[in-house]
């Protein structure tokens, strides 16, 4: 059986920030698919513009052209979000999972990545 997809007035907000155009644009709609309301941006100031205490989740590429994922998430943080965050990363090392947990985001997944990782990953 299929998985139910969300009616719009209990979709779950989600802030995706990835640089990359087709992978934006790919898990944007993968991510509708699965009932979530998607906002995608390609750059952290851009993202960081609006208001984001309705988010319940971000999902937010590491390196990206005007910062990175961690300064994101820490400003987020500071400004009083208190959503889940997902790092993304073709840079994957020991160094960079333990201080993107020490941030707060709750997993690191390596790109490239799987869409079905992420999707498990969200629940």
């Amino acid at each position: 059986m299929g998985q139910s997809i969300a009616t719009e007035g209990d979709r779950r907000q989600l802030l995706l920030i990835e640089d990359d155009e087709e992978i934006r644009r790919t898990f944007q709609l993968l991510l509708q698919g699965h009932g979530y309301d998607v906002r995608a941006f390609s750059a952290a100031r851009q993202a960081m513009a609006g208001d984001h205490r309705h988010f319940d989740v971000m999902v937010c590429d590491y390196r990206l052209p005007d910062g990175d994922g961690l300064t994101v998430l820490r400003e987020l943080r500071e400004a009083g979000w208190e959503g889940r965050a997902i790092l993304m990363t073709g840079f994957p090392n020991a160094e960079l999972r333990a201080e993107a947990q020490a941030c707060g985001f709750e997993a690191v997944l390596e790109k490239p990545l799987r869409a079905r990782d992420l999707v498990a990953v969200l629940g």
